[in-house]
């Protein structure tokens, strides 16, 4: 029997990242030892005080009922008072705050709630594939906004055109931003405000690395323009923050209205996280900050490996001040797909083609950095070598 996939599952692009993994599961199989840079999956544990936090939640034999999808007060409180002592933004923890089961679960259902089939949905392109798998599970078409070099890696507003404008329904923004690794100015926050009241667009902005970011630089939250609470919700998420990827623990905040019709779908999809993990989560964010400034440190340095290995053998990247990625340019004469095989075949070192990512892709390279700085190191000289012998 056959069994052929819904007219909705078209378009969806975790295809390239199955590809590339079940190559490199190929080359361990074989026995070749692989530097795996490709999945952004934080190689670091969370802070004692948070694993502490967890482990008293596991033992607690009361934690293993349901709950609710918004969240454990205890846990929206938290994430209210994190954000008025990281962005200054205030927030009603009953109405503007929401639990989720990482971001990419809000990611995911935030089409649902406003999108019918034919509206238009803004997505970034090269942009991670949750922007635009959502909107297509929920019949929308997708307008996608180019991120080039030439425009500072932000979309260009007024390329978009009136016949566009008047089905699109809402814009996905990611800054700091995967994966680019580019960042965003508060002044174009102010323009994309401004714009999304003007044409009666929802802005989602994913906010994931605001923590990770290197060299003095600090982000702002898109919630902290004025008037973005009218025509705004952020995900946020612990997943790299505080290296709690495994646990699913992230949150959206903002316009309440729309929370509410989030949550209103939530509440028929599933429940809410297991109860020490809000716990834990708690933890993170209310406890000692000391382990998110060593965590950013951390990529700060293998950032730096990476970019400075790069620059060093004539491959020119940009250093970025943010995110656990680097954006490169294919240095050889081929796509993005065909080099990341040749190098993890001959070199090693495993990458995700910017294809991956979108149209505006093609030709570059994402590099996670998300192993030891000797093996950072190691990938370097393996690279090296291997390009030095083209």
């Amino acid at each position: 029997m056959e069994f052929r996939q819904a007219q909705r599952m078209h378009g969806l692009t975790s295809a390239i990242f199955t590809e590339v993994d079940n190559l490199r599961k190929e080359q361990v199989a074989a026995g070749k030892d692989i530097i795996t840079l490709s999945i952004g999956s934080p190689d670091l544990a969370p802070a004692p005080h948070i694993i502490e936090a967890l482990q008293e939640g596991v033992r607690n034999q009361n934690n293993y009922g349901y709950t609710l999808s918004k969240g454990i007060p205890a846990f929206t409180s938290a994430i209210s008072n994190w954000y008025k002592d990281r962005f200054n933004v205030d927030l009603d923890a009953e109405t503007e705050v929401y639990s989720l089961i990482g971001s990419q679960d809000g990611l995911a259902h935030i089409a649902l709630c406003l999108v019918n089939p034919g509206d238009v949905v803004l997505v970034p392109d090269p942009g991670y594939p949750i922007f635009s798998a959502g909107p297509l599970m929920a019949g929308a078409d997708l307008y996608r906004m180019p991120l080039t070099a030439a425009n500072h890696y932000l979309p260009d507003l007024s390329a978009i055109s009136d016949s566009v404008l008047k089905r699109a329904k809402m814009m996905i923004l990611n800054y700091p931003n995967n994966p680019l690794a580019a960042t965003a100015p508060r002044d174009f926050f102010e323009q994309v405000v401004a714009f999304a009241k003007r044409n009666n667009i929802l802005v989602c902005h994913d906010f994931a690395y605001s923590e990770l970011v290197f060299d003095g630089y600090r982000p702002d939250s898109f919630l902290s323009i004025p008037g973005a609470k009218e025509v705004a919700i952020e995900f946020h998420s612990l997943s790299k923050t505080y290296n709690m990827a495994g646990c699913r623990a992230g949150m959206v905040v903002g316009n309440k209205q729309v929370i509410s019709l989030l949550g209103k779908v939530k509440s028929n999809f599933d429940y809410g996280i297991f109860q020490p993990i809000q716990q834990a989560a708690v933890a993170a964010l209310s406890g000692p900050q000391d382990c998110v400034r060593e965590t950013a440190l951390t990529y700060q340095r293998r950032r730096d490996i990476i970019v400075d290995g790069l620059r060093g053998m004539g491959w020119h990247v940009d250093r970025p001040r943010a995110s656990m990625y680097v954006w490169a340019p294919v240095p050889t004469q081929q796509s993005s797909f065909d080099f990341v095989v040749d190098l993890l075949k001959h070199a090693g070192v495993a990458l995700i083609p910017g294809s991956g990512f979108g149209q505006f892709g093609e030709g570059f390279v994402r590099i996670a950095l998300v192993q030891p700085e000797e093996r950072l190191a190691e990938a370097i000289d393996r690279i090296q070598s291997w390009l030095g012998k083209l």
